[in-house]
């Protein structure tokens, strides 16, 4: 991911203002300076994690925590956060930083 521009649209409805609009905001993030590790199953955790977070947040994860460990954290990001990850997707991505990390 060379850059990332997040664009938030909010919408403030108050009480007693006719549901004024809020303005647009566009915020232009830092360049990804980290990188996962190469590995079987990289384009898979590039493609479906870094949509959401930066490597980062995987590299910051206690080390050798096992196929367990991942699984149970793709499946948060899956149910808790709505990361749009298919099965088999999920499955190469806990294989991955499980093997890796």
């Amino acid at each position: 991911m060379n850059k990332l521009i997040l664009a938030l649209s909010l919408v403030a409805v108050a009480l007693g203002t006719g549901g004024a609009l809020a303005e647009m905001r566009i915020y232009q993030l830092p360049e990804e300076t980290a990188m996962l590790r190469p590995g079987a199953g990289l384009e898979t955790a590039q493609n479906n994690c870094g949509a959401c977070h930066s490597a980062d947040y995987i590299n910051t994860q206690p080390p050798k925590q096992g196929q367990g460990f991942w699984e149970a954290e793709v499946q948060k990001m899956i149910k808790v956060y709505g990361a749009p990850i298919e099965a088999a997707d999920a499955k190469t991505i806990a294989e991955y930083v499980a093997k890796t990390y």
